[in-house]
């Protein structure tokens, strides 16, 4: 039998005193800190092929793979982390961390004395994670995009790439990502686009991602508060970024 009972992590020490309701004996047995456990049926999401695909093993390497290319392609203009101009010491979220590349990037941005944390639901995607890029100021914990854990104001930045498609409430996901975010930090997401022929995607069956529009999430961004808001579209992908207001 595995003991749940495992001693924290340095960084999910820290990230315990950032929750809404922290468990009392937390279970970090795998690594990260499971606050689904035997609940995550009850967690909505999508059902189609893309998302059964990302959920196993084969599909977090080949979402490993995918990120990677989309970190270098936009690394041509500016990498995320230097733009979320996270604070020495800071604390910064990384929503639907995958494989925890990006997680780790942000943990260097904000220094030693800063902390990053990755939100995954995939349990394939947090073994990899933990497996890779776990350390004293990483931490990954498997936790709903449309709850997050976290008190309102707690983090600096927040970054999600390539996963807000694949929420059954992706402007649930972005309201959580506002309310946690404090006032004047920052926002970066990245999504697969495509263009103008988004509506008529809208129209076909689920296919287990969502298509979203060209102005759709920075539209939401704005009516939540942020400002500064920017839209960029580069090749099959569509970046945007924002300050919370």
């Amino acid at each position: 039998m595995t003991d749940v009972h495992v001693s924290p992590s340095p960084a999910l020490r820290r990230a315990l005193d950032l929750l809404i309701d922290p468990p009392a004996e937390p279970d970090t047995s795998k690594g990260y800190l499971d606050l689904l456990g035997g609940n995550a049926d009850d967690v909505p999401k999508n059902t189609g092929p893309i998302q059964a695909a990302w959920a196993s093993p084969i599909g977090s390497m080949l979402y490993d793979n995918a990120q990677a290319w989309s970190r270098r392609l936009f690394n041509a203009l500016q990498h995320p982390a230097e733009w979320l101009d996270i604070p020495t010491g800071g604390t910064a979220l990384d929503v639907g961390s995958g494989p925890g590349t990006v997680t780790a990037s942000l943990a260097r941005a904000a220094g030693e004395d800063g902390l990053a944390l990755g939100v995954d639901i995939s349990e394939a995607m947090l073994t990899r994670a933990i497996r890779n890029e776990a350390g004293p100021y990483v931490g990954f914990i498997r936790a709903d995009a449309q709850r997050l854990p976290f008190r309102d104001n707690t983090v600096d930045a927040v970054i999600a790439l390539a996963v807000l498609q694949l929420i059954p409430n992706p402007v649930t996901a972005l309201a959580e990502m506002a309310r946690v975010l404090r006032p004047g930090g920052r926002l970066a997401i990245m999504v697969p686009t495509v263009g103008r022929a988004a509506r008529l995607w809208q129209l076909l069956p689920n296919f287990g991602a969502h298509v979203f529009g060209e102005d759709e999430i920075a539209d939401v961004l704005e009516e939540h508060g942020f400002v500064s808001v920017r839209v960029h579209n580069l090749g099959t992908f569509q970046w945007i970024r924002g300050k919370n207001g």
